[in-house]
C-alpha cells in the first residue's frame, strides 16, 4: 500500500503541474500587477526592441527603397527578381500591418467597445487608403483600382471573413448571439453607400462610362462623410449599447486569447505612439509595392481585379485572424463590430479619398462595377441582410457566405 501511494503521488504531481501550465497559457492575461517588475514601471529598451523588431525591418526597407528603389524597380522583366522584390515588399508590409493591428487591438481592449473597435478599423482602413492612393499615383491606368479594392473588401469581409467566423463559432458553440441593433445600424449605412458608389455610376448619363460627373462626385463625397459622421455619433455617443454584446458576461469579457496579451501593462500612449510609427514607413512602402503590382497586371496580362484583391488581402489578413479568434472565444459581438466596421469605414472613407485624388490629379475615377460583379455585390448585400436579421447565427449561414466567397474568387480569373 505504501508503494502504491508513492506511485500515485509521483504521477499526480506532474499531471497537476501540466494542467496548471496549460491553464496559464489558455487563460486571459493577468493584470499588470501580476507581471514581473520592469525596473519599476519602465520598460527596458531590450524588451521594446524584442517586441517591436518589425518596426526596424520596416524602416530599413523603406530607407533602402528610397535610396535604391528607382534602380531596383526599373526593370522587373526577370521573373526571379520580380518575385524577390514582390515577396520582400509584401512580407514587410504584412509584418507592419500585423503590428499595427496588434497595437490597435490592445487599444481596443483598453478603450473598450465600441471606441476601441473604431480605432482598429480606422487603422486598417488608413493603410488601405494609403496603398490605393500610392498605386493610383504611380499607375497610368489605375483609375479602377479603388473600385476593385472596395469591391474586394466587401467580398472578403462580408463573405470570406464573416463566413469563416460564423462557421468556426457555429462548429464550437452551435449558436452564437450578438446585438442585432448594432448589426442593423452597420448595414443601414453600408447598403446605400455601396449601391450609390459601386452600382449607380453605371446608370448615370451626365458623364461617359461608369463614372460620375464633378457635381455628382462632390455630392457623393459629402454624403459618404456625412453618413459616416452620423454613424460615429450613434456608435460612440447616443447608442453605444447597440454595439455591446447583449449578454453582460460578454460585455465585460476580456480579449480573446492572443489579443492584447503583448505588453498589456503598457500605456495607451505607448501603443498609440508605436501604431503611428508603424504607419509612417507604410506610406513609402505602399508606393514602392505599387510598381510590381502594376507590372504584373499590365505586362503579364493578369486580371485587372487582381490588384484590388491583393491590396485587400494584404490589409485584411491581420484583422481576419483577430475576428476568427474572437468568434472562437465566443465573442461574436467583437467580430461583428470589426468586420462590419471595416466594410463601412472602407466604403465611407475610400470613396471620398479617391474622388479627391481624381480632382487633384485630373484622373477620371471609374467606380461602376461590371454586370457580374454587380450581381455578386447585390447578392452579398441581400444575404448579409438575411444573416444579420436574427440575433443568433449558426454553421449554415457561415457555409453560405464562404461558398459565395469562393464564387467571387473563381470569377476573378474566369469572369
Amino acid at each position: 500500500m505504501l508503494l502504491q501511494r508513492r506511485v500515485v503521488c509521483a504521477l499526480t504531481i506532474p499531471m497537476q503541474t501540466l494542467i496548471g501550465i496549460i491553464s496559464m497559457k489558455t487563460s486571459h492575461p493577468q493584470p499588470a500587477a501580476a507581471l514581473p517588475p520592469h525596473n519599476g514601471s519602465r520598460l527596458s529598451l531590450l524588451n521594446v526592441a524584442q517586441r517591436e523588431w518589425p518596426l526596424l525591418s520596416s524602416i530599413v526597407t523603406a530607407a533602402a527603397f528610397l535610396a535604391f528603389g528607382q534602380g531596383w524597380l526599373a526593370d522587373l522583366s526577370n521573373p526571379a527578381w520580380f518575385a524577390f522584390v514582390l515577396l520582400w515588399l509584401f512580407g514587410v508590409v504584412l509584418l507592419s500591418a500585423f503590428a499595427v493591428v496588434r497595437h490597435a487591438e490592445v487599444l481596443a481592449v483598453k478603450l473598450g467597445e465600441p471606441l476601441g473597435t473604431l480605432v482598429l478599423t480606422l487603422s486598417v482602413t488608413g493603410i488601405e487608403v494609403m496603398m490605393i492612393a500610392a498605386v493610383m499615383y504611380t499607375a497610368e491606368g489605375g483609375s479602377s483600382l479603388a473600385r476593385d479594392a472596395m469591391f474586394a473588401v466587401v467580398m472578403i469581409v462580408l463573405n470570406g471573413m464573416v463566413g469563416l467566423s460564423l462557421l468556426l463559432g457555429g462548429l464550437r458553440y452551435h449558436e452564437q448571439t450578438y446585438n442585432l441593433q448594432g448589426a442593423n445600424a452597420f448595414l443601414a449605412v453600408i447598403v446605400p453607400l455601396a449601391v450609390l458608389g459601386l452600382i449607380l455610376p453605371n446608370f448615370t448619363t451626365s458623364s461617359p462610362g461608369p463614372t460620375l460627373s464633378p457635381f455628382q462626385a462632390v455630392f457623393l463625397i459629402v454624403m459618404s462623410i456625412g453618413l459616416y459622421g452620423v454613424f460615429l455619433a450613434i456608435q460612440n455617443l447616443r447608442h453605444r449599447n447597440y454595439f455591446v454584446s447583449p449578454e453582460s458576461e460578454d460585455a465585460v469579457a476580456g480579449p480573446p486569447h492572443g489579443q492584447g496579451e503583448h505588453c498589456e501593462h503598457c500605456s495607451v500612449g505607448y501603443h498609440t505612439l508605436f501604431l503611428l510609427l508603424y504607419l509612417a514607413p507604410l506610406v513609402v512602402l505602399s508606393k514602392q509595392m505599387a510598381v510590381p503590382i502594376n507590372f504584373a497586371i499590365h505586362k503579364w496580362g493578369a486580371p485587372s481585379a487582381l490588384g484590388g484583391f491583393l491590396v485587400a488581402v494584404l490589409i485584411l489578413a491581420p484583422e481576419s485572424l483577430g475576428a476568427a479568434r474572437a468568434a472562437l472565444a465566443n465573442q461574436l459581438q467583437r467580430s461583428v463590430n470589426v468586420l462590419l466596421g471595416s466594410v463601412l469605414a472602407t466604403i465611407s472613407l475610400t470613396i471620398p479619398a479617391v474622388l479627391t485624388i481624381g480632382f487633384l490629379t485630373g484622373k477620371t475615377i471609374t467606380l461602376g462595377l461590371g454586370p457580374v460583379d454587380m450581381t455578386l455585390l447585390l447578392l452579398t448585400l441581400g444575404l448579409s441582410t438575411l444573416t444579420f436579421g436574427s440575433s443568433r447565427t449558426n454553421v449554415l449561414l457561415g457555409a453560405v457566405h464562404l461558398l459565395l466567397f469562393l464564387a467571387y474568387l473563381m470569377l476573378i480569373f474566369e469572369g
